[in-house]
């Protein structure tokens, strides 16, 4: 297929979803302008290069139930019916998470930690809400999110503090039972960090060994341009597979900026200060760099098409540099460039790159 290309702005003729779509789906997150279609030229992208959406903000905790009891689901209804609408596999995140989280769901209205039988209940009721309310229409669930830390060890959340480690096999139990087709999947980010990855691979035994359904492990995929270490990446993506379950990069996108601290990981409670110096391509990125992450997503997609016999999806975190959460963490106020797509929609180069890996292979 030939693209019409000037610079590094190219225009391919077919979709990446078009080259990939034997091998595992390709998705994107959605952002409300898209979702509510006001940023059409994304969500001509969107359409054109993509057969899954994830919603990156309408289906977290603080938004569907801000306050006990009442529910807002006007803006993931959008997002599944855009998702309908174009024969999307589409994504649900996230159920239970201690971040984003609505100020009231630990605590009693004196303020203290609610009991474990509460809490539990809560997390039925949120659960069951949610994913019934979407039954037969949602194909997949990021039922628990980010609960293993760096040392493998789990997170002292409110979520261990007061249920216990066992209250991520009750989100899986109840998001089951709330809709018995559905996909749950479990989604962290540094998941190639070797005593992370052991750390999932412990509780999804624990998980499996007790009879509750996990479908997946999503790998976040925030990445840059050293980190992670491809060699570890790979290994995680292969013992993942080895529990039976599928394999997922699920948040995929590639810094270019200059990283504070490079173990960070993808942990939205850091933040730095804003200086200059940190934010050094506020007009462009020059070509060299613009080279190097044209090189580290052709070495990523290679990876997975080797293993697309274990990876069912790979998902983009946002459709454009614009909307980019890298934009803001872990220093608010910076241009980068992480994704596949340039601020005005236009295609990189890696995209005709990946979609002609795909012919090659």
């Amino acid at each position: 297929i030939m693209s019409a290309c000037s610079g590094n702005k190219c225009s391919s003729e077919k979709g990446m979803k078009d080259a990939i779509k034997e091998a595992y789906f390709i998705g994107t997150a959605l952002n409300t302008p898209q979702i509510l279609e006001e940023d059409s030229l994304a969500i001509a992208v969107v359409n054109k290069h993509f057969n899954s959406v994830v919603a990156e903000n309408c289906m977290k905790s603080e938004v569907v139930q801000p306050e006990e009891g009442k529910f807002d689901f006007s803006l993931a209804d959008k997002f599944v019916d855009l998702g309908e609408k174009n024969n999307m596999f589409i994504i649900g995140h996230t159920l239970i998470w201690h971040s984003q989280a609505p100020a009231w769901f630990f605590t009693d209205e004196q303020g203290n930690d609610v009991s474990r039988e509460v809490m539990i209940e809560r997390m039925r009721t949120h659960i069951s809400t949610v994913v019934g309310r979407y039954k037969g229409r949602v194909n997949g669930w990021d039922v628990v999110n980010e609960t293993i830390m760096e040392d493998g060890s789990f997170r002292d959340s409110k979520l261990v503090q007061i249920i216990g480690e066992d209250f991520v096999k009750l989100a899986f139990q109840f998001a089951h039972e709330a809709d018995p087709e559905a996909e749950l999947y479990y989604n962290d980010y540094s998941m190639s960090i070797p005593e992370k990855r052991d750390g999932v691979i412990r509780m999804v035994k624990i998980i499996q060994k007790e009879g509750v359904q996990i479908d997946g492990i999503g790998m976040q995929a925030h990445s840059s341009i050293t980190v992670p270490d491809m060699n570890e990446f790979e290994k995680s993506i292969e013992e993942f597979a080895n529990l039976g379950v599928k394999v997922m990069v699920t948040e995929l996108d590639i810094s270019v900026l200059p990283f504070p601290d490079l173990n960070v990981g993808a942990d939205v409670a850091k933040s730095y200060e804003f200086k200059p110096e940190l934010n050094p391509y506020v007009e462009a990125l020059p070509d060299s760099l613009e080279v190097q992450l044209h090189d580290r997503y052709v070495e990523f997609f290679t990876l997975f098409n080797k293993h697309q016999d274990k990876i069912s999806r790979v998902t983009l975190w946002g459709v454009h540099d614009g909307q980019t959460w890298r934009n803001y963490w872990p220093i608010a106020g910076r241009t980068d460039y992480p994704l596949l797509f340039d601020r005005n929609s236009k295609e990189k180069s890696a995209v005709q790159a990946i979609i002609n890996l795909k012919k090659e292979s």
